[in-house]
């Protein structure tokens, strides 16, 4: 999917507006606090259902309003929309003006994946970002994974329920049959999608961060000790299981390592090297989602110019001409956007008016589009 426009109403600082974008890529410019991670949460919060920013769904409407709307029109025009009423807690889901319930219908018709400042550090921080990463990319190049993880996770509160509450060993038993059950399966199937993965990884790596391209290896934990069968696992367990209250092994515990000479990623490269890093990986599943002819995902960069010199832009530049998809970047400067603006180049075959990209420039909240030497549709 590609979206020809948004439109946000009462979200955050934006001010109410319709903005058109290209299909290929987009800037916006302007100082900290303007409204341009606004403008990328927006986009996302109609992607996933929530923030990148808060959990605290009451601080996205603008001051002083109790409700919030933002809807997108691709360039197929379909049309998707979510409204939060702060007061009632209702949330209203349309596709093409029809309602729906659950917001894995609009997650089906947009796949939105984001780099940000504090992002490449969480990644690296700890498990819980690499399993959303993960659980994104299968949620759209795995149909059946959503089923099978919505059963697991039902299954994972019942087992969880009778250790807590010391129900009878028959009854553990059963729940534990299921359970077990379940996790192989995930776990398989997370591998052969991790296996994909690290495939498309090296392409992207070879242009981002050709030193170490060859030198990065990485590991699936699947949750569980990986000479071990589950279930006896869980047996070994079962007396620190009871004192916790919960499964301490299972297909919720699954981690990616990323290594290099069998060392943590993060401990040998530097605060940019690391954001490019997730920024290849991030490509590299992008390729996946893609690939599966379902939707084209959209890639939010914020603040491009953090962390990255001059040269990594150049790379991550050549490294965006080399997708297919909608891309929207935020930078602070003008002058930080020259490598990717550089980068585009007109085909013989069409005219030096033709647009390459849109830019715009936020300010108080206000989005305007920037006339150039090169034309905004």
């Amino acid at each position: 999917m590609s979206v020809a426009r948004l439109t946000t109403y009462n979200f955050r600082n934006l001010s109410s507006t319709a903005i058109d974008l290209h299909p290929n890529l987009n800037f916006f410019v302007g100082n900290n606090g303007s409204g341009k991670s606004s403008l990328l949460e927006a986009i996302f919060f109609l992607g996933h259902g929530k923030s990148f920013r808060t959990s605290k769904v009451d601080n996205i409407a603008s001051y002083d309003t109790d409700n919030f709307v933002v809807s997108i029109k691709d360039i197929n025009d379909l049309q998707l929309g979510l409204s939060k009423h702060l007061k009632t807690g209702v949330t209203l889901i349309k596709i093409n003006g029809e309602r729906h319930t659950r917001l894995s219908e609009l997650a089906k018709n947009i796949a939105v994946q984001i780099v940000t400042p504090e992002s490449f550090k969480l990644f690296f921080g700890g498990p819980k970002e690499r399993r959303r990463f993960v659980e994104l990319g299968m949620f759209h190049v795995k149909h059946d994974a959503t089923n099978q993880g919505r059963e697991f996770n039902r299954v994972l509160k019942q087992r969880n329920a009778c250790i807590r509450h010391h129900l009878d060993k028959a009854t553990l038993d059963y729940w534990t049959t299921l359970f077990c059950q379940l996790s192989e399966e995930i776990a398989e199937v997370r591998s052969r999608y991790i296996i994909d993965l690290i495939t498309e990884l090296p392409f992207w790596l070879s242009i981002l961060l050709p030193d170490i391209a060859d030198k990065v290896t990485v590991q699936y934990l699947q949750g569980w000790p990986q000479k071990k069968k589950l279930r006896d696992a869980l047996l070994d367990a079962s007396e620190r299981e009871q004192a916790f209250g919960y499964s301490i092994y299972g297909a919720h515990r699954f981690d990616v390592k990323f290594l290099i000479a069998k060392q943590a990623l993060e401990s040998q490269l530097s605060r940019g090297q690391q954001k490019l890093f997730l920024l290849a990986l991030t490509f590299a599943q992008a390729k996946l989602i893609a690939s599966v002819n379902r939707v084209k995902p959209i890639l939010l960069i914020d603040d491009i110019g953090a962390e990255l010199d001059i040269y990594s832009r150049q790379s991550l530049a050549t490294a965006i001409s080399h997708l297919d998809c909608q891309v929207v970047i935020t930078a602070i400067e003008e002058g930080v956007l020259q490598p990717f603006i550089n980068d585009i180049t007109v085909t013989n075959n069409e005219t030096s008016d033709k647009a390459k990209y849109h830019m715009f420039h936020v300010k108080h909240g206000g989005i305007l589009p920037v006339n150039n030497s090169v034309m905004i549709d």
